[in-house]
């Protein structure tokens, strides 16, 4: 499914998040565990330069090395639904009173 690019061997620390930046490095930003949003401090953990292609995803594999996976592009196929067909409505028949005898 994913396809190696470049040999990297990062070692990864827990608490953090690593990712490839716009730039084609190995970065990693510190996990927010309860702490207040705001900006986060990236470090650049190794100099790849990997070029990206349009449709894949990026990602550090479980040996630490760049690797890419192309990404799923519009979900599953829904079925066809089948066309229902026009029911005519039947008119309803006006019921004649009775007249009552005495």
């Amino acid at each position: 499914m994913a396809e190696k690019v470049a040999k990297v061997g990062v070692k990864k620390t827990p608490g953090y998040l690593y990712f490839v930046d716009k730039k084609g490095d190995v970065s990693r930003a510190k996990m927010a565990r309860g702490r207040k949003k705001g900006a986060k401090k990236i470090e650049k953990v190794a100099k790849v330069g990997v070029k990206k292609q349009k449709g894949y995803l990026y990602f550090i594999d479980g040996r630490g090395d760049v690797s890419r996976a192309k990404m799923a592009r519009g979900g599953r196929k829904k079925k066809k639904k089948a066309k229902k067909k026009k029911v005519k409505k039947k008119k309803a028949k006006k019921k004649k009173a009775k007249k009552k005898k005495r």
